[in-house]
């Protein structure tokens, strides 16, 4: 929670809540109004709405953006704490359920769009439980709070008048329109222009009813999928053995190769399979989101379609193996994630922004380390006589001068 007591913010609470008053009347209104909204639906909307003081990454006037110290998405946390007992039991038992409640639903989308059935589980679960999650934020609190203020202000302006055209539709009333703390809705917790964009009717009602409708949810997700490039008949990924011979610096989406080419480098599936002919043909990318410190895979290009719905790897790693995992009974991975994660945001930003001064592109000094911090970090270590690990550590803190 911001305390405006702090010398960074120059104003009191009341008088930014005002600010808000004027920001929603001359900024907002009159975008909402040119793309069709009319004020009956801007005036129910906001009718009773305030700031959202306990949203994070907010930025109030008079205040300056701040690296957090700790992650609150559980997405760019410790990869064990992501792949817990409960999370996996839970999404696969419930999986196989659903698999079985909607397969009717399942095999109509995955033979219009070629997303299989298990992957569009695995997103659903993720998301929302299969549905059976409650969210409770005020969408119009949570997207004009983060409007205003925040890092993102206007992307998320822009979601806020995508929002203000979904209740105009008359796709859910205004005051009933609820989201994650990040304005996510329904049960594929789609950002409102994605709805917009990719909401779809499962059941031919012509209707896209994300939150109340399993067949408009599986097939808004596969759509959204199918759009964002997913490749029909190809795998997401496979778990991997990366012999010492083979740098962690060669993770990344921009360095990919034959899958044959990767295993003629010693790279082995852990189930002692060959990769299939099909996929050996095809572009993979080495993946190890813990560095040397958890599990490697072989990823497809669909790996990173995954990721364009939730911009993590743990998260579209989560994803293809419950949907592994309800679908051929796969067992957990074979590798054990080691004790990472702990560090707070703002050491492993003062990391990012010592390896940016000395000529490394880490992606951005966010604290969240991503592959180009990964590999960053593993060439740093290769130059400096270490072995590359490719995974933030305390030590590294001081080492880097930082």
């Amino acid at each position: 929670m911001l305390a405006l007591g702090m010398p960074a913010v120059a104003q009191d609470r009341a008088a930014v809540e005002r600010q808000f008053r004027d920001w929603l009347e001359q900024t907002v209104w009159p975008r909402a109004r040119s793309e069709g909204v009319s004020r009956g639906t801007f005036e129910a909307a906001f009718s009773g709405v305030a700031l959202d003081w306990d949203l994070p990454d907010l930025v109030p006037p008079g205040s300056a953006a701040q690296t957090p110290k700790r992650q609150r998405q559980a997405e760019f946390g410790a990869p064990a704490k992501y792949f817990s007992r409960g999370s996996l039991d839970g999404a696969t038992s419930v999986g196989r359920r659903m698999a079985r409640q909607h397969a009717q639903s399942l095999a109509a989308v995955e033979r219009a769009t070629g997303v299989p059935g298990r992957i569009i589980l695995g997103v659903w679960g993720r998301e929302s439980g299969y549905g059976q999650v409650a969210i409770r934020h005020d969408a119009f609190r949570v997207l004009g709070t983060k409007g205003f203020m925040s890092t993102r202000a206007d992307y998320f302006t822009d979601e806020l008048v995508a929002a203000l055209r979904i209740a105009e539709a008359g796709h859910v009333d205004p005051r009933s329109m609820k989201s994650s703390w990040a304005g996510a809705l329904g049960q594929p917790q789609f950002m409102p222009s994605n709805f917009l964009s990719y909401a779809a009717d499962g059941n031919g009602d012509g209707q896209a009813d994300i939150w109340t409708s399993e067949a408009d949810t599986i097939a808004s997700i596969g759509t959204y999928l199918a759009r964002h490039g997913w490749q029909a008949g190809r795998d997401w990924g496979f778990e991997v053995r990366v012999p010492a011979s083979v740098s962690c610096t060669l993770e990344g989406p921009d360095q990919g190769r034959r899958i044959a080419d990767w295993a003629a480098m010693g790279i082995t599936r852990v189930s002692g399979k060959a990769f299939p002919e099909h996929e050996a043909r095809g572009e993979g990318f080495l993946l190890m989101p813990a560095g040397r410190h958890g599990p490697a895979f072989i990823v497809t290009p669909n790996f990173y379609v995954l990721k364009d719905y939730n911009m993590s790897d743990l998260y579209a790693l989560f994803v293809g193996h419950v949907g592994d995992r309800i679908e051929y009974g796969m067992g957990d991975f074979e590798a054990r994630w080691g004790d990472v994660g702990r560090l707070y945001r703002s050491d492993i930003a003062v990391m990012q922004r010592a390896l940016e001064a000395r000529g490394h592109d880490v992606g951005g000094a966010d604290g969240l380390p991503g592959f180009k911090t990964r590999r960053s970090i593993g060439r740093w270590q290769e130059a400096n006589g270490r072995p590359a690990t490719c995974f933030p550590e305390r030590a590294m803190k001081s080492a880097l001068g930082g």
